[in-house]
């Protein structure tokens, strides 16, 4: 399968070039060199979509471009200012974007390093803002596109021990809510997709696998959630949570009072077999 590499970090810039076969328009998937961004990656191929996959890992794109049809393949870090100006060069227009790229970490904010937290909003809110206004004015101008923005069930509550992913959740569904609204009637979609826990290497990646939220639990594949997040971008809707379970808990945090559910929170996210506030 041929594929275009452009390794940001290196200066090498190559224009992107056409996939193969019927092309229902380029679309733009962030964090695609596993889990969640992967498997919506190979959705997309199947529909027929040009494809631009971005993330760090040369291998795991390389890989992955090998079973697809004639992707793009961007090799760049979204978290710093020059990796998301350079995609945003040497990408001028798609018609789907997927922000899918980011990252958590579990433990007290006060003994994580600091360079990881302000790391974390960096990929996970402002790669989003810079690409959602990279290419946002030329679908309004088109009056057509889709945009799904990555959020969580984890957006709908503050979340001890995992402080700053929670927030960064939480900002990218409100903003996303808002900028749906704004482009609402205009031809273009905006999409909040909240997943729950799901199994991918995020949980190993955050240091979170021995928490109550996960420990022992039989998890949704990325395989299911990226079939129900693309689902959701293709009917529009502005937030969509997949499953009854994490509907109700989004849902709860409405109706519960703050104290009880920042309590709740951290119980489940401390480790199985702690008391509550025992995390170190």
């Amino acid at each position: 399968m041929s594929k275009t590499l452009i390794r940001l970090q290196q200066g090498t810039m190559v224009q992107p070039g056409r996939a193969g076969g019927v092309n229902m328009g380029r679309a733009l998937v962030t964090g695609a060199s596993s889990g969640l961004g992967r498997e919506m990656a190979t959705i997309l191929d199947r529909q027929g979509h040009e494809l631009v996959l971005v993330a760090r890992s040369e291998a795991a794109l390389d890989e992955l471009a090998g079973t697809l049809r004639s992707p793009t393949v961007i090799i760049a870090d979204l978290a710093t200012a020059e990796g998301r100006a350079r995609v945003a060069e040497e990408v001028t227009s798609v018609d789907i974007l997927i922000n899918n790229a980011g990252f958590g970490e579990c433990g007290l904010f006060a003994e994580i390093d600091e360079r990881r937290s302000v790391s974390m909003v960096e990929l996970n809110c402002e790669a989003v803002v810079s690409l959602t206004r990279t290419y946002l004015p030329a679908m309004l101008e088109r009056g057509a596109g889709k945009i799904m923005n990555i959020a969580s069930t984890a957006a709908f509550q503050p979340g001890p021990t995992m402080a700053v992913y929670y927030a960064s959740k939480a900002f990218v569904l409100s903003f996303t809510e808002a900028v749906a609204e704004e482009v609402r009637g205009s031809g273009v979609t905006v999409t909040a997709f909240c997943p729950g826990a799901f199994a991918s290497g995020f949980q190993d990646a955050a240091n979170a696998g021995s928490t109550r939220l996960i420990k022992g639990r039989k998890l949704p594949t990325s395989a299911e959630l990226a079939a129900a997040g693309v689902a959701a971008m293709d009917r529009g809707n502005v937030v969509h949570v997949p499953g009854l379970v994490n509907k109700v808990t989004a849902s709860s945090s409405r109706f519960t009072p703050r104290p009880l559910m920042r309590r709740i929170v951290r119980y489940i996210q401390d480790e199985a077999g702690d008391s509550i506030g025992s995390r170190r």
